[in-house]
């Protein structure tokens, strides 16, 4: 006879497995002996390395009690169908792990290859990487809401940034990202910004919008503009001042409200 210890070692298991066998009904216990110790005999080790090898194969233990008493049919019907558990399980934790090594990938975590592309662009030209953070965070709104404009969108994106002006331009943007409102460089941005917007309008004039961004994704665009640089209220100010409105989506001031 042996002790609950000795079942364990048997077995290869822990005394608290065994007792948990227990408390899950799985493994009977035996009555005390007149020390007030449970004595196993050879058949409790038969049965818990059965359970144990059963639990090791991944059955879930609500089940084993049932493999434990089922006929040579029922016992491979329930493998097969515990196969096809742990199958799923294995797809869905590779599934998992493909997710994990986008987290590690950085941009493609949750934006389409285009606007990776682009990003990486913004790279090569020299541009910080706190501003790259900030344009990505903004597509990655804009791909959530409008994932099949996006490569339509970045494909401007990209001859746009293309352009020396335009370049520049956001270069000088980009190192005002953490000035204050009260920088002396701002009234002469907000010309240049005014100056390209009145451009780009002028040869936009005419043409139909093919992928309009909603007006609730460009107040919460906006919103992340505002967040991220300390000067947005300022300059949007002086733009307005100037005859323009927004950021995302600018348009002209109406005359009537001034």
């Amino acid at each position: 006879m042996l002790t609950i210890g000795q079942l364990a070692a048997y077995a290869g298991v822990t005394v608290r497995t065994v007792r948990h066998y227990h408390a899950k009904g799985l493994l009977p216990e035996p009555e005390r002996d007149h020390s007030g110790y449970r004595r196993y005999d050879a058949g409790a080790v038969v049965e818990l390395v059965r359970i144990r090898t059963l639990a090791d194969a991944g059955v879930p233990l609500s089940r084993v009690r049932d493999l434990l008493a089922a006929g040579d049919q029922e016992f491979a019907t329930s493998v097969e169908d515990i196969d096809r558990r742990l199958r799923a399980e294995i797809r869905a934790r590779q599934h998992h792990r493909q997710r994990i090594a986008r987290l590690a990938a950085g941009d493609s975590l949750a934006l389409p290859p285009e606007a990776v592309a682009y990003l990486d662009r913004m790279r090569q030209l020299g541009f910080p990487e706190r501003i790259i953070e900030i344009e990505r965070d903004s597509w990655i709104l804009i791909a959530a809401q409008m994932p099949d404009a996006v490569p339509a969108l970045m494909a401007i994106k990209h001859a746009q940034i293309d352009q020396e002006p335009l370049r520049r331009l956001y270069l000088d943007v980009a190192d005002l990202v953490d000035c204050g409102p009260d920088d002396p460089r701002l009234p002469a941005l907000a010309d240049r910004v005014a100056d390209f917007i009145e451009a780009a309008a002028a040869e936009a004039e005419g043409m139909d919008d093919e992928h309009p961004i909603g007006d609730e994704l460009v107040a919460l665009l906006d919103e992340a503009f505002i967040e991220s640089f300390p000067c947005a209220p300022r300059l949007l100010e002086l733009l307005e001042q100037r005859g323009w409105t927004g950021w995302t989506a600018i348009r002209r001031t109406d005359p009537g409200t001034g």
